[in-house]
């Protein structure tokens, strides 16, 4: 079975109803070229703006049940195809950085906000989530098993371990930010340190600060019947605007998953305890 994800590596516009008719856009697009799941980058509602002033914050902030996230549900049923919106969401004491997925139907089935937020920079003005979730996406001819990180998460291996560990198949991750080669290892080795899929998404050249590059890493270094390692890049996007599609095949990693020694077939968290300690 395989996996068909459009990375919607767009430039925001001027404001949030032009950001909704383009992302609607998008996703027709995406739906067209027979995607599974569509994905925005990271904060896409006010093209990931960060006033420092709290009270003109709040007014970009929305709630998951806004017109403007609600739309994204109503779209995922009509065509019939996951879509992953973010959002800056209203939250008290500050807002959060946020991205909730729903499935064809247009349930929801999960909702995240960034646990690692960039607050040594213009995310201090955010209230960090509280945990990771998975959830399983119905695609129609099998069910696969979804996680969530965003951007800055990357850089804590914790994130996609415990995703893993929650029974994470595929990760797919909202991102801001220029992806260079050091954040792509990055991605790189939390796919194959956990035999998981991680599909980013970032938005194009053109946006301060970031420059496309959308990925997915399909998270199988090495297939069983043919000598040496191959690159488990399936998909990088151009710098840009687009709609970009990869496969994962679903197959393939599972059989990976099953036989491999990395993920947690070998840990020892009895031996972990430092990691937990708070500082």
């Amino acid at each position: 079975m395989e996996l068909r994800v459009a990375l919607l590596q767009l430039i925001p516009g001027k404001s949030q109803e032009e950001n909704l008719r383009k992302a609607i856009d998008a996703c027709v697009v995406a739906k067209e070229k027979d995607a599974d799941v569509a994905l925005l980058p990271e904060m896409w509602n006010n093209g990931y703006a960060l006033p420092q002033d709290m009270d003109e914050l709040r007014k970009m902030a929305i709630t998951k049940d806004s017109d403007f996230v609600q739309s994204f549900r109503r779209l995922a049923f009509e065509l019939q195809m996951a879509i992953g919106i973010t959002f800056l969401e209203e939250s008290s004491p500050k807002p959060k950085n946020s991205v909730v997925f729903f499935d064809r139907r247009g349930e929801e089935i999960l909702h995240y906000s960034k646990v690692h937020t960039c607050a040594f920079d213009a995310e201090a003005v955010l209230q960090p989530g509280e945990d990771f979730y998975v959830a399983d996406l119905d695609i129609g001819r099998d069910s696969v098993r979804i996680g969530s990180m965003i951007c800055f998460d990357r850089e804590f291996p914790e994130s996609a371990r415990i995703l893993m560990l929650k029974g994470a198949e595929v990760i797919l991750a909202p991102n801001a930010c220029p992806m260079e080669i050091n954040r792509l290892a990055a991605l790189r080795t939390r796919a194959y340190e956990n035999m998981v899929a991680v599909a980013t998404c970032n938005y194009a050249e053109g946006q301060p600060d970031c420059n496309g590059h959308s990925t997915i890493f399909n998270g199988v270094p090495w297939r069983r019947d043919e000598p040496g390692v191959r690159d488990m890049c399936v998909l990088e996007a151009p710098g840009e605007e687009g709609v970009y599609v990869g496969t994962i095949d679903m197959d393939e990693l599972r059989d990976h998953r099953s036989r491999d020694v990395m993920g947690d077939k070998y840990r020892h968290p009895e031996k972990y305890a430092i990691l937990a300690e708070m500082k």
